[in-house]
């Protein structure tokens, strides 16, 4: 059923894809996917790699990711069962090192370091907003439009001033920019650099290869017009990321993250960080 003013196929398109951030953000999923990576193991095994987390956490977690399609529980025999990470988990694998280069070039460094999982875990708290995903979807496709049209889109059954505690959430978390009230809204350099992510989660969301990423209609390129206006610092404790004028620009030959890094089981360190001392906390 279509619960935005968007047509049915992008309308579907958007559902997918929020479904999928809502299925990997849930806390340790990512973990638990990265650490059935490798070949199917053992319950045990498993646990004895989260040892932080006990039977009574880890089990729900498992069980719902074998219900939603994303690992795959199989009873060798009555005393032999293991879990593995089914096609459509493995899958999905290769979207997460995206996040992770999202992360590192645009999250705000907290003053201890972070490893990429962390960083994966962050990202994905920002994405699953309430309405996030459709305003940055909007925002991309449209480029800049004033909150009331923004509200007929995407909250088209309610009163348009409910639009603003989602879309001020995103301007501090720095995904949106404004140049003040009653000014439109567009994407900030952050939330434009989304594309990849977005694209990938898409592609996997519909069963494409990630290689149609930059086939997709709204995600598929980058549009650098986007990135004017003011960036605001977050005001709140969550990470968010940070405005990038500081930054120097990161070569597209040398990415943050490398998949050994990210599959590695481990808290790899962060590498320094890109921004001048003094830039937003958390």
């Amino acid at each position: 059923m279509t619960t935005t003013g968007l047509s049915p196929a992008t309308d579907a398109d958007i559902a997918r894809v929020t479904e999928a951030l809502g299925m990997i953000t849930p806390r340790w999923t990512v973990r638990i996917l990265l650490a059935l990576s490798g070949r199917p193991q053992r319950y045990t095994d498993l646990a004895a790699k989260l040892p932080w987390l006990q039977s009574g956490q880890l089990h729900p977690k498992v069980r719902s990711l074998c219900d939603s399609g994303l690992l795959e529980r199989v009873e060798h025999s009555q005393r032999h069962v293991t879990y593995g990470l089914t096609e459509r988990g493995t899958d999905l694998l290769p979207v997460l090192p995206l996040i992770a280069g999202w992360a590192d070039r645009f999250l705000e460094k907290p003053d201890t370091p972070t490893s990429a999982i962390e960083n994966i875990e962050d990202s994905l708290t920002l994405l699953t907003r309430r309405h996030a995903t459709t305003i940055l979807w909007v925002l991309k496709s449209r480029q800049e439009t004033s909150a009331r049209a923004l509200a007929s889109i995407v909250i088209p059954d309610g009163y348009w001033t409910s639009i603003y505690p989602p879309l001020r959430q995103l301007v501090d978390d720095n995904l949106v920019t404004t140049a003040g009230a009653g000014q439109p809204y567009r994407l900030s350099e952050a939330g434009d650099s989304l594309g990849g992510v977005f694209g990938a989660l898409s592609a996997w969301s519909a069963g494409r290869p990630l290689t149609h990423t930059s086939q997709h209609p709204v995600w598929g390129h980058s549009d650098h017009s986007v990135r004017t206006g003011p960036q605001t610092q977050a005001a709140h404790h969550s990470r968010s990321p940070a405005p990038t004028t500081t930054a120097p620009a990161r070569s597209a030959h040398h990415p943050a993250w490398q998949n050994r890094d990210l599959f590695s089981h481990t808290a790899p360190s962060r590498p320094k960080a890109v921004l001048t001392a003094g830039g937003p906390g958390r």
